[in-house]
């Protein structure tokens, strides 16, 4: 068996409360951190995601009812389509963050569906009623309805993409992550850097020491990596199993060592 690597870089041991130390020995469980932090991205989440809908009743109920339907209203109505589309991306962004630190259990179907793919109806919401009633309307000409429909669709098409979570969370990723950390090194500790987007198996893995750009490795356990931002294990974990001198888990299929292999990490910039 190869002997961990030692590193240079300096080692920082992110603090977990007693509580969350005990509870992650049995199930997953957000940090109280992330738990926070989850919340209040939610919060703006849902506030951007208010206006955008509110920039839509203003369009429905004042903007769409201007008569004669000018260039100018065409132009404004356009710019607020842009707006809405900013909101509700951004709202989308600020939730599938919030989900990476508080993820729903996939065992709860419903609620798994709708918390991760709430940005994508939300972006229906605020478009789809607006388009339609572009489309209807009998005071805009041709061009009109072509120029600020067009982007309507194209808004929606963007947001509702962005909206879209392809392969979201679980407490379930997470305490089968937990689980196979615990199988592989012996205890839930993990590694990360400020600057990757994956928490490694021990601090002297070439990965992690190549993403420190400060300097600096921070560890602690599963739950404090994804409340540090990070979203998964390193798919690098053969590499890596053998650099921290550790000894594969029993049952490992040929076929995930060669997914795992044929997967190569790109350090975040």
């Amino acid at each position: 068996m190869a002997e961990p690597k030692k590193t240079q870089k300096k080692t920082v041991r992110v603090q977990s409360t007693p509580e969350a130390q005990e509870e992650a020995a049995e199930t997953w469980k957000p940090t109280p951190e992330a738990k926070s932090k989850a919340t209040t991205r939610r919060i703006i989440a849902l506030i951007l995601w208010a206006v955008a809908i509110g920039g839509e009743a203003f369009a429905i109920f004042w903007l769409l009812r201007q008569v004669p339907f000018t260039t100018t209203h065409t132009v404004i109505l356009v710019a607020i389509l842009v707006v809405i589309a900013g909101l509700s991306i951004g709202g989308s962004m600020l939730w599938k963050q919030a989900n990476r630190l508080d993820p729903a259990r996939k065992s709860d179907t419903v609620r798994f569906f709708v918390q991760n793919q709430l940005g994508a109806i939300i972006a229906v919401i605020a478009f789809l009623p607006l388009i339609i009633l572009i489309f209807l309307n009998k005071d805009m000409n041709g061009t009109q309805k072509a120029v600020a429909g067009g982007a309507g669709i194209l808004l929606l098409l963007v947001a509702g993409f962005l909206g879209t979570s392809i392969n979201p969370p679980s407490v379930e990723q997470y305490d089968e992550e937990t689980n196979y950390v615990i199988e592989l090194t012996g205890e839930n500790l993990v590694y990360w850097t400020k600057s990757g987007k994956v928490y490694h198996l021990c601090e002297g893995a070439s990965a992690v020491n190549l993403e420190s750009e400060d300097n600096t490795i921070y560890s602690g356990t599963v739950a404090d990596a994804h409340a540090a931002g990070k979203e998964r294990l390193t798919l690098q974990v053969d590499q890596e199993i053998d650099q921290c001198g550790l000894a594969p888990v029993e049952g490992d299929s040929e076929e995930d060592t060669e997914v795992e292999q044929e997967v190569e990490e790109t350090p975040a910039p």
